[in-house]
């Protein structure tokens, strides 16, 4: 199901024909039916008391106006659940405490300002606010624009679509098709006039078409608009352009021609094959960081970096290419597990010849992260040796290296989330203290897994909101996939779920992605006492299934969870028993480490 309010309040259904599935437009009865349904949107998932709904639906309430509100909410719930079973709790539209809520995220109006907001690389982010303003049908909340409690909010809505022109604007500049971001800017400058970073824009797009004069002219036009019909002048940002216009500086021109040129100048007096590999990690790291296409590019091209060095016959060229891959890593499964094992390998075997001990802690780091899931001692020793190596000289960044790595590998037995936690607390610190950006952003994520897993869900939602912001400011996009994932392990509804699981495609990041909505489905099952629906359930499927000995990683007390659950059902009291050991070290701890999936306290399975 569905919910419009980008235009008039509505709400679709997907049902399923011949060729695929449509959308059809569901019956919400009466103006006031969609005004309760509108009013719980406004709330975004918080419970609005009966009362306050009463106030809001009439000016003057008559008598019997709850008993009504209850009639509305009752013909609402059999419009928008129609499976569901009569006299069982609605999973949408709640009752709780003294009044309503919604709980889902399938909203437009959500989803729209998902795409404002999104951090995604302007090739990926172009036709997500595209798609985001094509959700708009008309005014936000359309028939309700004179009711006290839709004001903000449309107000709110209409701000961010105006910023969602402009954003397009500037995303398609940032890509080099200045031209088309013409004919959309100008209606909208004509449109909104006090905007003056549109008229910045828009004379930037005709600058960059190779239309000086009509930059000039939209500037000019710009300074009569704000003078004449707003009485106030232009302000620094327009007179820079148009001064910077005049006298063609170097900066406006597209960051593509910066590109190529710094590139063309970097071959003339660089050159080499050596200095270009080693060079090209640098790359690497920056697009791993980029998400999607970017992460799965740079795996690729690193291996071919570290084989191309090897084949040169230089130890020390490879060891610094293997070493200078310090991108920060989370996730405890592999995305790659051939590859992983061919850059471990490559470590193992120029770690000998290496003397240097930041080079050595390098290599360390690196076999130790690059085998996150491994049950060899040899990744925990290597964890250890590259944190004391690193620890005895000054450079943070190579400590916050060693940290990864040996964070990656204090998953191999249950009970060890305050160890992470340690871990987290020590990267954010030392990331603050010496502008560590995206280890500080890792040390926010492990901090958040490791709160999860001791249920202090208030430390956790710090930690999020800290990853976020941190994100939104220096564009890291897939910080978002684990935010998200926590905010629906907050909800734990399946309809939370599987809205989270629509960021995990395109992620680059298989490891993570890869029967993980399946495996979140059946944890909320086990919780509510429901069968384990049949799915694919990918890498998991032998521990739901029942299956003792899981390996390393941060779904181990899940794992072991589900073991304990299966052998429950079974009558299996080996089993059992296996899994009560396994789980024992966690006993005051929850399964739910990753931050992604709870199964509850842990106590619940030893009993």
């Amino acid at each position: 199901m569905e919910f419009g309010v980008l235009g008039p309040v509505v709400a679709w259904d997907e049902q399923r024909v011949a060729n695929g599935q449509v959308r059809v437009p569901v019956d919400l009865k009466g103006p006031r039916h969609r005004a309760v349904l509108a009013r719980l949107v406004v709330a975004r998932g918080r419970v609005v008391p009966a009362s306050v709904l009463v106030e809001d639906l009439w000016a003057d309430p008559p008598d019997g106006a709850l008993s009504a509100l209850r009639t509305f909410v009752s013909a609402l719930r059999r419009a928008i659940e129609p499976d569901r079973a009569p006299r069982t709790p609605a999973r949408v539209l709640v009752t709780s405490g003294p009044g309503y809520a919604l709980r889902t995220d399938a909203v437009d109006a959500w989803r729209f300002e998902a795409a404002v907001q999104s951090t995604a690389p302007p090739e990926q982010l172009l036709p997500e606010l595209l798609a985001g303003l094509a959700l708009w049908r008309g005014p936000a909340y359309a028939e309700f624009a004179d009711e006290p409690w839709a004001l903000a909010e449309r107000s709110r809505l209409t701000e961010l679509r105006l910023h969602a022109v402009e954003r397009v604007a500037q995303t398609r500049l940032d890509l080099g098709i200045a031209a088309e971001a013409v004919p959309d800017l100008d209606a909208h400058v004509t449109e909104h006039p006090w905007r003056e970073d549109a008229w910045r824009l828009l004379a930037l797009a005709l600058y960059r078409s190779d239309r000086q004069g009509d930059a000039l002219a939209v500037l000019r036009r710009a300074r009569e608009t704000l003078v004449d019909q707003l009485g106030v002048d232009p302000g620094p940002a327009l007179n820079r352009l148009e001064s910077d216009i005049l006298n063609q500086a170097a900066h406006l021109a597209p960051a593509g021609n910066v590109w190529a040129e710094t590139a063309a100048a970097y071959d003339r007096v660089v050159g080499g094959t050596r200095a270009r590999i080693e060079s090209t990690v640098g790359l690497l790291r920056n697009l791993a960081v980029t998400g999607g296409g970017g992460l799965e590019a740079a795996r690729r091209h690193r291996l071919a970096a570290v084989t191309a060095a090897e084949e040169l016959g230089d130890p020390d060229l490879t060891a610094r290419v293997i070493g200078a891959y310090d991108v920060p890593a989370i996730w405890t499964r592999s995305d790659d597990e051939a590859q992983a094992a061919a850059i471990v390998a490559a470590a193992e075997r120029v770690l000998p010849s290496q003397d240097h001990p930041s080079i050595r802690a390098r290599l360390l780091a690196t076999i130790a992260l690059e085998s996150r899931g491994s049950r060899s001692p040899r990744a925990r020793e290597a964890a250890v040796e590259s944190e004391q190596l690193a620890r005895g000289l000054d450079d943070p960044a190579l400590l916050a290296f060693a940290l990864n790595g040996r964070f990656m590998q204090t998953c191999y037995r249950a009970g060890l989330a305050a160890e992470r936690d340690a871990i987290g607390a020590e990267l954010v610190a030392l990331s603050q203290r010496h502008n560590l950006l995206t280890y500080e952003v890792l040390g926010h994520l492990v901090r958040l897994q490791a709160s999860c897993a001791l249920a202090d869900h208030t430390a956790a939602d710090d930690h999020a909101a800290a990853a976020d912001a941190l994100a939104a400011r220096h564009e890291l996009p897939l910080v978002a996939v684990f935010t998200r994932w926590y905010a629906a392990l907050r909800d734990d509804t399946p309809e939370s779920y599987k809205s989270a699981a629509v960021l995990l495609d395109g992620s680059g990041m298989p490891g993570l992605s890869e029967g993980l909505l399946p495996l979140a489905l059946a944890a909320h099952a086990v919780r509510h006492g429901r069968p384990i629906p049949a799915a694919d359930y990918g890498p998991h499927a032998p521990w739901v299934k029942g299956t003792p000995d899981p390996p390393p990683g941060l779904l181990l007390e899940a794992h072991w969870a589900f073991t304990a659950h299966a052998a429950r059902q079974t009558g299996d009291a080996e089993l059992l028993q296996k899994a009560q050991t396994a789980l024992a070290p966690a006993a005051d701890e929850h399964a739910a480490g990753s931050a992604l999936l709870t199964l509850g306290p842990i106590a619940d399975y030893l009993a």
